[in-house]
């Protein structure tokens, strides 16, 4: 299956992030290196290797780059470490512990030891769930939530199946908006796949599509 294809399956409508300078900043910095040894600055190592692998589901290398070949993870990890607000980082922190326990009650597996077929069927689960099923969703986020319980034996939140569901199903819809807008705006994909054009000239309302870029969407 192409990327295209793979998009249209999923049903993605990725959001708008705005790039300032610090952004920019973090998208050089997460250069491919084959000897680069990721650490995770803001997500737990478990959860990192999690985010790595909903990416892969997401953006997996086809025809062209995937999200990991262009350390889109790491961004994101980098980004949420220095640009929302505090709320918004523990909100993000949180619904990544949320998919770790929907994981587990969809597979019976820790998300840190699941495989791929699995991340499919859960990624799938939630970015292809019914209109009905996601409106549900994000009525559950909206609603207020008494504090969590906590595990009797490890300081771990536990949610409820719904709640977990619910936070699961808005920490994929954040990993997919961020994670194809660093994609396309990463320099292998914006200059090497994408119609890249350093110096654009005139407007041009109609002319062949030969010369205007074959049909791929302009990076810039």
């Amino acid at each position: 299956m192409n990327r295209r294809q793979a998009l249209r399956n999923i049903g993605f409508g990725a959001g708008i992030i705005v790039i300032g300078p610090t952004t920019l900043s973090l998208l050089q910095s997460c250069k491919n290196d084959p000897e680069y040894d990721w650490q995770p600055v803001f997500l737990t190592a478990g959860h990192g290797l999690v985010l790595k692998k909903i990416l892969d589901v997401i953006l997996p290398t086809t025809d062209t780059p995937g999200a990991n070949d262009v350390n889109v993870a790491q961004f994101i990890d980098a980004y949420m470490n220095e640009v929302p607000s505090p709320e918004d980082r523990e909100e993000f922190q949180r619904a990544a512990r949320a998919f770790s326990q929907a994981f587990k009650n969809a597979t019976e597996k820790e998300a840190e030891k699941g495989e791929s077929v699995d991340f499919e069927n859960v990624v799938a689960k939630f970015l292809k769930a019914t209109p009905a099923e996601k409106e549900n969703f994000i009525k559950r986020n909206g609603e207020t939530q008494d504090p969590m319980d906590k595990s009797p034996d490890t300081d771990e939140e536990l949610f409820s199946p719904e709640e977990a569901d619910a936070l699961a199903f808005s920490y994929l819809k954040n990993v997919r908006d961020m994670g194809i807008w660093a994609w396309k705006t990463s320099e292998e994909i914006g200059e090497n796949v994408l119609w890249y054009d350093p110096i654009p000239g005139e407007y041009i309302p109609c002319g062949p599509v030969e010369e205007l870029g074959n049909g791929k969407a302009m990076s810039l």
